[in-house]
This record gives C-alpha cells, sequence and structure tokens, in this order.
C-alpha cells in the first residue's frame, strides 16, 4: 500500500474504532497501519517532510487514543510502545502518559467500578512502559514521588499480583 492508501485505511477504520472500542483486531489492524506510516522515523536516509508527517500522524493518533480512554473508562486500549522517539519526544510523551495515570488515580467518587478499572489499566499499562522504555521508571519516581508511586504498585498488586514489579 502506498502511504497516502494506509492513510485512507486509518480514516476509514477511525470511525469504526471509536464506535466499538472493544474491538480488538480493528486496533491491531489500525496499529499495523500505524506501523508502516512511522516507517520513515526508523529509516535513515527519509527526508525530513515524511518524518514530519510520520510524527503528526503518530500525535494525532495518539490524541485520538487519549480521547478514547477518557470517553470509555474502564475500556482497555492499546498503542505501540516502541521507542522510535528522540529524548525529548520520549519525555513529552512519556509525561502525557504520567499525567493520564495521575488524573485517572484521582477519582472524587469511587461508587463506580470503571474508575477503578481506569486506574488499575493505567498502572499496568505504566508498569508495561517500564518494560519497554526502562528510562521511564526514574521519570514515574521523579513525578510520581515515592508514596504515589507505592499506590500505583498497590493498585496494580490488589487485583494483578504478578504484574506488580519493581524494574532492576
Amino acid at each position: 500500500m502506498t502511504i497516502e492508501q494506509v492513510l485512507q485505511e486509518l480514516n476509514k477504520s477511525k470511525r469504526w474504532a471509536g464506535l466499538h472500542v472493544a474491538d480488538s483486531s480493528c486496533f491491531h489492524y489500525r496499529r499495523r497501519l500505524m506501523l508502516r506510516v512511522l516507517e520513515p522515523l526508523k529509516v535513515k536516509g527519509s527526508n525530513a517532510n515524511d518524518k514530519f508527517d510520520a510524527h503528526k500522524t503518530l500525535m494525532e493518533e495518539l490524541d485520538w487514543n487519549k480521547g478514547l480512554l477518557k470517553r470509555y473508562l474502564g475500556r482497555e486500549l492499546s498503542e505501540t510502545g516502541e521507542s522510535i522517539f528522540t529524548n525529548e519526544e520520549t519525555g513529552i510523551f512519556i509525561g502525557n502518559e504520567i499525567h493520564l495515570l495521575e488524573s485517572s488515580m484521582t477519582v472524587l467518587d469511587n461508587k463506580f467500578e470503571d474508575f477503578r478499572a481506569q486506574a488499575l489499566h493505567a498502572s499496568v499499562y505504566m508498569l508495561w512502559l517500564t518494560k519497554h522504555i526502562p528510562e521511564v521508571w526514574s521519570m514515574l519516581e521523579e513525578k510520581l514521588g515515592t508514596e504515589k508511586l507505592k499506590c500505583v504498585l498497590s493498585t496494580v498488586d490488589q487485583e494483578r499480583p504478578l504484574l506488580a514489579f519493581a524494574p532492576n
């Protein structure tokens, strides 16, 4: 597929994915399309325009996914997690993800299971990021502090004890 065809497929599948957030096959398809869009970021010698377009598409996709996460509390959505960013972009990306984690853990009314599920998914996602991007652990410690980080681990440990770990 040409990059234009890939972008058309992303746009066509966006409406379906937004209405059917539990359809993991659609998100898997979108992930594969995004990997194709992001190829210029990995290839040395790619022109700056292609890299800019790929980066812009990635940021739009992440913003859209964040909107879905906020709209459908407790639903699990995935993102690629592959480390293809520069250090500054990684810092911005991780900072935004940590902010999303904090906001999901700061729920005033815990009567609804969706809020607890959202906090659990955000915590598990953050631990997953620490596995794939080891620098995330120190950023978590720095931005959250020890007490909030213990709260994240406790949240995961209560629901999924085999997942709660601290990286080496």
